[in-house]
């Protein structure tokens, strides 16, 4: 077959028509078929596809192509290395020569050295038999010796069991070696009834110390039971005379509190207290360690060496909860009343015996185990106490267990037991304790509010002073009065004052019994609550309903809201005297007055009686000429009568009321007094007024701030200096408008400088509406006519651009 010249048309159109030229290989698949026999891929897809076509000539063709070139390459290379694989073959046959004189070196050595070794393999066989005898010399000595070893040993444990239970633990610690000398030894016993003897003295000894230490321990279990009783009563002792102590150091710093200066008996009789304290500690103790647990340790300690110490505690365990409960069946024959001193006493010392096991036992007990014995009698006592105090009608039953139950609980938290929840239960009754005495104090502050009239308290003798005043703290001075004497306040004060201080004494005294904790913060909360609760809703109820008071009473009860906050001073302190509390942590900790809802609602009662009073003589006003041919003398009727009112009021007021109460009515009533006379400008009933009519106002105006400038004097001697500005600032939107009215030139009141200065109280549609009814006097409905071409009025012209300005403005 002819190659294929590079001029020759290609394969793919050779033989073949025009249709199927399309699908014959070209030269771009014969350059990828050459790229794929450089890289080595495969030729699959090529060969397929030739074929396909049905002209694999072409394809045979390249691939004949690129085996001649692969041809060509190989014979160049192989003419490249010719040379060096001649020379490799030389090399190993020059090397084959020296290979064979080594090996016959070698075999030369070898059979000198077998003729040189022959002497020294029959000297070592030699040494080999020595060897082995001395061997078995060594292991007959080595097991006479481990035989009288083990004799000795048994011969030992037997001298302890012989000595008793003390012995118990020598005479195991020696099985314990045989034992293991007979199971790890390296081989047996040489004599077999040595052997068989030994392997059953071991299990007999460990079974008999085992039953010696269980009937010990059995008779320990027993004699503990009884200890506990006695021993918890000692501790709850303790704790008794612990909190007497505090009582009498308490009682004693509230002494030293009234004192103004310490002297050397105080910090001696601090220093016997701490002397006292430690003694009660040393004697605690002692009590503590009046029981003894060596028999239990013991036992433990052998349990232990018979690898039985998790039996040992799981026994522990189950017996101690048996003896728990079994305590608590002690109340189930006997009322709780009878009973619940023995039944705390056996709990307190059964956990007192816990506590030490437990800090010396070395493991025999854990804090859950521990905590769960206590939760369990927790709940126990928990529950009985719930169920007894539910039942109980006796106030001083329920403090006698109430006191018990705090001794136990005070007992078992120093030795580190939760009493939580011990002492929520007597939380929980100290409420209900509180709230019985709250409903009795409710009743009886609502007997006294009603029994009183609410006039000022008489007092004829001293002794009426000193119990009714002195006794609380409530005295406006040190110096006593004359007698007669009438106080300031009525009889409700001294009444609330005696209530409020027996519900003090009463709460100290449950909370010395069964309280816990912060007496001091418990009787404050208390406190409060009798206050807020009772004193200060019970005023508040009175005031609110009105019930008829006049303006006198009203006067009074305020008076006494300020005698009372003089008092809640005394109940702090009371409180906090009887709770041995230093006065100077109660000065540091003094709180808002509790009864101010009910003074500022009797404040505002007073007020608003006042405002009442005050608005019945306004309403004097229709006698008021508003286009008055010339201005009233003497002012209009009914500014004479507030005044005369209001100074007549004042001077009672000043006898009965703080000066800071007077002024803050005062001021509240002249204010109102001040809203009433732009009132009077804008009712409706008033068509217009003159200025004769604005100058009787102004009169009236002069005489109210005559009698503030009066009071303000009052006020800024006592030291309120701030008092004057304050009374004749009640005044200011009443005078800015009178001063407007009378201006000259009201227009300024356009101005926002003169108007922020001069009229910065008043309100520009009240200006508005009174100016268009303000009319000068020489003005009337036809003086127009009389008057034409005249020169206008500059004021008028001027009140007149204000009229339109703000009518304009609105």
């Amino acid at each position: 077959m002819r190659r294929r010249l590079p001029g020759d048309a290609p394969l793919s159109a050779v033989g073949a028509g025009h249709a199927s030229s399309a699908s014959a290989p070209s030269e771009a698949d014969l350059a990828q078929l050459s790229a794929a026999i450089a890289a080595g891929e495969d030729l699959g897809p090529f060969v397929r596809r030739a074929f396909a076509c049905g002209r694999p000539e072409p394809l045979l063709a390249s691939l004949r192509g690129a085996a001649r070139d692969r041809e060509a390459e190989i014979e160049e290379l192989c003419r490249a290395h010719f040379h060096d694989f001649i020379r490799a073959v030389d090399d190993l046959r020059s090397l084959l020569a020296d290979a064979d004189a080594l090996k016959g070196f070698l075999s030369a050595s070898h059979s000198a050295l077998l003729s040189s070794a022959a002497p020294l393999l029959a000297s070592l066989e030699s040494f080999l038999a020595a060897r082995s005898l001395a061997g078995n010399l060594s292991s007959a000595l080595a097991s006479s010796r481990r035989c009288v070893r083990l004799l000795a040993l048994a011969a030992r444990a037997n001298a302890h069991l012989q000595a008793g239970n003390h012995g118990l633990y020598l005479a195991l610690r020696a099985v314990d070696a045989i034992d293991r000398d007979l199971a790890s030894g390296p081989e047996p016993l040489p004599l077999p009834t040595l052997r068989r003897m030994l392997l059953s003295v071991v299990p007999a000894v460990r079974a008999h110390a085992e039953r010696e230490i269980s009937r010990e321990f059995s008779d320990w279990m027993v004699s503990i039971r009884a200890a506990s009783r006695h021993l918890g009563q000692v501790a709850i002792g303790r704790s008794a005379a612990a909190r007497q102590r505090q009582e009498e150091l308490r009682s004693k710093h509230r002494l030293l509190e009234e004192c103004i200066t310490l002297d050397d008996d105080g910090v001696g009789d601090l220093d016997d207290f701490a002397a006292a304290a430690a003694t009660a500690d040393a004697a605690d103790g002692a009590a503590a360690a009046s029981f003894d647990l060596t028999p239990l340790y013991r036992a433990m300690h052998i349990n232990q060496t018979l690898a039985l110490g998790e039996r040992f505690k799981k026994y522990y365990l189950e017996n101690r909860k048996l003896q728990l409960t079994s305590d608590f069946d002690v109340i189930a024959a006997t009322p709780f009343l009878e009973s619940h001193q023995v039944f705390f006493s056996q709990i307190a010392g059964f956990f007192i015996v816990e506590d030490r096991v437990f800090r010396t036992g070395g493991g025999l007990t854990s804090r859950p185990d521990v905590d769960a014995l206590w939760d369990a009698a927790v709940g126990k006592m928990v529950s009985v106490m719930e169920d007894n105090f539910s039942r109980m009608q006796t106030a001083n039953h329920l403090l006698l267990i109430t006191d018990y139950a705090a001794l136990l609980s005070a007992t078992m938290r120093r030795y580190g037991y939760p009493v939580g929840m011990l002492f929520d239960v007597l939380a929980k009754h100290r409420d209900k304790y509180h709230d019985l005495l709250l409903a009795d104090c409710r009743r009886q502050v609502a007997e006294a509010l009603a029994a009183d009239k609410f006039d000022q308290m008489l007092m004829r003798k001293e002794y009426e002073y000193s119990m009714n005043v002195l006794a609380f703290g409530i005295q406006s001075s040190d110096i006593t009065p004359a007698f007669p004497y009438v106080a300031p306040f009525s009889c409700t004060v001294p009444d609330i004052c005696r209530i409020v201080r027996s519900f003090i004494e009463d709460s100290v005294s449950f909370m010395a019994h069964g309280g816990g904790g912060d007496t001091y913060a418990a009787v404050k909360k208390y406190l409060g609550r009798i206050l807020s609760e009772v004193v200060d809703a019970s005023i508040l109820k009175l005031v609110d309903s009105g019930s008829g008071l006049s303006v006198s009473q009203a006067m009074q009860v305020a008076a006494n809201m300020s005698v009372m906050e003089r008092a809640c001073e005394f109940f702090t302190r009371h409180a906090a005297q009887l709770c041995g509390v230093p006065l100077r942590a109660v000065e540091r900790g003094r709180r808002d007055f509790p009864l101010r809802r009910s003074r500022d609602a009797a404040e505002a009662l007073l007020l608003r009686l006042l405002r009442a009073k005050a608005d019945e003589f306004m309403r004097q006003s229709d006698g008021v000429n508003w286009m008055a041919d010339d201005p009233p003398p003497g002012g209009n009727e009914y500014a004479n009568e507030v005044i005369i009112y209001l100074e007549t009021l004042t001077s009672t007021a000043q006898q009965i009321l703080p000066l800071p109460v007077l002024r803050r009515v005062l001021v509240a009533v002249l204010a109102h007094i001040s809203e009433r006379i732009i009132e009077l400008f804008l009712n409706d009933s008033v068509k217009r007024f003159n200025a004769n009519a604005v100058t009787g106002i102004d009169t009236d105006l002069k005489m109210f701030e005559t009698f503030a400038e009066g009071m303000s004097s009052l006020f800024v001697d006592s030291g309120q200096e701030s008092a004057k500005n304050e009374m004749k600032g009640a005044l200011v939107e009443a005078r800015q408008l009178v001063n407007l009215l009378m201006s000259n030139s009201p227009e300024n009141f356009l101005n926002p400088v003169i108007r922020e200065k001069s009229y910065n109280k008043l309100d520009y549609r009240k200006v508005a509406i009174i100016s268009e009814k303000f009319r000068d006097t020489s003005e009337s409905y036809f003086s127009t006519f009389g008057t034409r071409g005249a020169r206008q009025n500059p004021k008028k012209k001027s009140l007149d651009t204000l009229i339109k300005r703000l009518r304009e403005a609105s």
